[in-house]
């Protein structure tokens, strides 16, 4: 008997703890759940619409990042110790779906522009099967071409989606805030869903993709339920797809006008300096041409590695946290005083070229670098007429691209550590000071953070949609600052 009752005290102490332990872990869910929906009602401005593209940018960058896990050790992750010419080659394959960007994918979907919710959800579709398909032939010719369909579609997907957010633009919002918190609410749902992609890669190298799949399909039955003003207005008389496709391809300028021509050269200054960074750094590592001592110890390659990597991926992350803050008004002088101050720190690396140095001239260019990528966003989206607006994305991703693989490929130059890091700081410095030439000579032409000619600034209209208690936690207008 004192052996039962023992047991049955044990027995009912376990189920008290058991009950208690739910009623912890629930009592966290729901205040998860509450905490996630007032974060998302403020990064949406409490609209509805804006909402839903946040939601489909998650799921866009969610499934992205399975991907990248699924096909991790195939041809999209370059061995350290490989050659040069290897690195190269590597540069040559991003640029693929970029080079079909432009002048194809961009005009199409112009000439789809009162159609961008089913454009959104097209590309979801395609990945979903795309990914389905690359999880059975991971050792397969028929990889190289779903791979390649699988970027370009991503890629057709993030023009489409800078080309809609002027549409869905809530009143709380300017462009470039819109445009930054989008990137930081992607980047979470990326770094969420990585655990779940590396256990799904524990049992096979294929589930990555398979969940992937899934969460594209989710993704475009979210692309549908977005609300109609994300279209534009259906032109009365449309010309014939392939002679509207011929003209577009064939029209001499899309990005026009003084702000958004020399905006998008900033950026790709900044890109190129980025690219270069990455690369000439790495091979520096490699080749002990960069002295690794952090605080009087020696650190390893990898670490090394690391803590270059890791700069320019947190600075990178800073600029778009900021970035959600700030209004971007004078996207010429933000550039110019990023290039300044990367110019200033280049200096200062070739000077004391150690670890520590460089590691703070990739964290600052990386963050300068993230901030004019904004600048030529929202450029674009308020100066570039609707019915171009998906064209002129598509070439800039393209042009902001190409300086990135020259930037790249100008890294891989085998050139001593200080003299590629000098030369790299003269042309910074004669960038910047043109930079800075340009700012002035435009001082007087401003960005207001609206597209005029789109639909109007829509109020708060969402509040059956936001969890219970947000309506009144975490939902007031910002009052942010001012930038450039």
């Amino acid at each position: 008997m004192p052996v039962l009752t023992r047991l049955r005290g044990a027995a009912v102490a376990t189920g008290q703890g058991a009950r208690a332990t739910a009623t912890r872990v629930a009592t966290g869910s729901r205040w998860a759940g509450r905490y996630a929906g007032r974060l998302r009602s403020r990064f949406a401005g409490g609209d509805a619409g804006m909402m839903r593209l946040l939601d489909l940018h998650a799921i866009s960058a969610a499934g992205d990042a399975l991907i990248a896990i699924g096909l991790a050790g195939t041809i999209f992750f370059v061995d350290p110790q490989e050659a040069r010419v290897n690195v190269a080659l590597y540069l040559l394959v991003t640029m693929v779906p970029f080079a079909v960007l432009a002048p194809l994918i961009g005009p199409l979907l112009d000439h789809l522009r009162h159609g961008r919710r089913y454009a959104l959800a097209a590309t979801m579709l395609g990945r979903a099967i795309l990914a389905w398909l690359l999880a059975d032939h991971l050792d397969a010719l028929a990889l190289y071409p779903a791979a390649f369909g699988v970027l370009i579609l991503s890629r057709a997907y993030g023009v489409t989606r800078a080309a809609t957010v002027p549409r869905l633009l809530p009143q709380t919002l300017s462009l470039s805030q819109a445009n930054a918190r989008g990137s930081v609410y992607g980047t979470l749902a990326g770094l969420l869903v990585l655990p779940l992609g590396l256990a799904a890669f524990a049992i096979g190298g294929g589930w990555p993709l398979r969940v992937a799949s899934v969460i594209f399909l989710v993704g475009m039955v979210l692309a549908l339920r977005l609300p109609a003003s994300a279209d534009s207005d259906r032109p009365e008389q449309p010309p014939p797809l392939l002679r509207w496709l011929r003209h577009s391809i064939n029209a001499q300028r899309i990005l026009t006008g003084g702000l958004v021509t020399a905006t998008l050269l900033g950026g790709v200054v900044h890109r190129a300096l980025y690219g270069f960074l990455l690369m000439f750094l790495a091979f520096a590592i490699r080749e002990d041409q960069l002295p690794t001592v952090v605080a009087g110890r020696q650190i390893g390659e990898g670490t090394a590695l690391g803590v270059v990597s890791g700069a320019l991926v947190a600075g990178t992350f800073l600029a778009v946290v900021a970035g959600s803050r700030l209004r971007i008004r004078r996207p010429l002088a933000l550039q110019a005083a990023g290039l300044t101050v990367s110019a200033g720190t280049a200096v200062a690396a070739v000077v004391w070229f150690r670890l520590p140095v460089v590691a703070a001239l990739c964290l600052l260019a990386a963050v300068a670098s993230g901030l004019a990528k904004l600048a030529v966003d929202s450029s674009i989206q308020e100066r570039i007429d609707d019915t171009l607006r998906t064209t002129a994305f598509a070439r800039s991703e393209t042009l902001l691209m190409l300086a990135f693989v020259a930037g790249a490929g100008a890294g891989l130059i085998p050139l001593p550590g200080q003299v590629g890091m000098g030369i790299a700081a003269g042309l910074v410095a004669v960038a910047a000071a043109r930079a800075l030439i340009g700012a002035v000579r435009l001082r007087g032409d401003r960005l207001s953070g609206r597209a005029p000619g789109d639909v109007p600034p829509r109020p708060r209209d969402s509040t059956a949609e936001l969890p219970p208690g947000a309506e009144t936690g975490g939902t007031q207008p910002d009052r942010p600052r001012a930038a450039g």
